[in-house]
């Protein structure tokens, strides 16, 4: 990346470099874009996502159950109708 790029991108973030840090920030932004230039050489596939295993369906079909007694639940409870009641808003 050149100079003026970093010194535009910084001037729009409101950031002031020095001549060193303008220096400094170039190369080292153009150091990793020539990193990135390496996902280039990599095989195309043909797939679109990126995880090495292949994920099946791991979703489970909802079961309705019930585990607990709900007269077993509702008895010490204060309640009316089966509905639990709580306190009174105002």
């Amino acid at each position: 990346m050149d100079r003026e790029t970093v010194e535009r991108v910084a001037r729009a973030a409101h950031i002031k470099l020095s001549e060193s840090e303008l220096e400094k920030y170039s190369s080292d932004l153009n150091e990793i874009l020539t990193y990135f230039e390496l996902l280039d050489e990599a095989p195309d596939t043909g797939k679109t996502g990126v995880n090495p295993v292949e994920i099946a369906d791991v979703l489970r079909d909802d079961v309705p159950r019930s585990d607990f007694d709900p007269d077993v639940l509702l008895r010490d409870m204060d309640t009316y109708e089966r509905y639990v009641r709580g306190p009174r808003l105002l």
